[in-house]
């Protein structure tokens, strides 16, 4: 780890600077626990930003926009769900749901179906093949990186890091919620 800890190399080389370090660092009480602590900050929000560019960029390559992206990614989970409930998690309106969905489906992403159970009740399917064909071969070579870079870890290493990712989850989740029940600053 540098130990000025300047940030990752930009994609154009240069470092990624690192505001908002310090709610990582404070009360840290060791100077190398303090250097640590904001490191591990910086990761996740290098990550993060990495994450939502990577997304961009798939739906560029795919001919969706992000949004939609994130949709089918959130869909693809289980398979299918109503409307409403793609709303609620995304927290899109289910106006701009209407119109993600709409997207998805003449893209042949998703189909609209009567809900089995509940006829009255419309369900939005994943169409696998399409999917498959189409946004998981845009993903399959970081997939295959993400398992190569698994391999180089035990058992042990491995349940830590799914560990991490659940735990990074439920924080991100809680927040997700804080953000979205409480008025915005005035």
């Amino acid at each position: 780890m540098p130990e000025d800890l300047p940030g990752a190399p930009g994609a154009d080389g240069g470092a990624w600077e690192l505001p908002w370090a310090e709610p990582f660092a404070e009360g840290s009480g060791r100077p190398e626990r303090a250097q640590l602590a904001a490191a591990f900050g910086a990761a996740v929000r290098r990550t993060g930003s990495l994450m939502q560019l990577m997304g961009q960029a798939a739906a560029d390559r795919i001919g969706i926009n992000a949004t939609d992206l994130n949709c089918l990614n959130i869909l693809s989970f289980s398979g299918q769900m109503t409307a409403g409930q793609l709303a609620k998690v995304t927290g899109l309106t289910t106006a701009s749901i209407t119109g993600v969905i709409d997207r998805l489906e003449e893209a042949g992403y998703v189909r609209r179906e009567r809900d089995s159970s509940d006829r009255r009740r419309v369900v939005i399917r994943l169409v696998l093949e399409h999917a498959i064909s189409d946004v998981a071969s845009v993903f399959r070579p970081m997939v295959r990186a993400w398992q190569e870079m698994a391999e180089r870890y035990s058992d042990d290493e491995l349940r830590l890091i799914v560990e991490f990712y659940g735990q990074m989850e439920d924080v991100l989740r809680q927040h997700i919620a804080v953000l979205r029940d409480s008025a915005p600053p005035a």
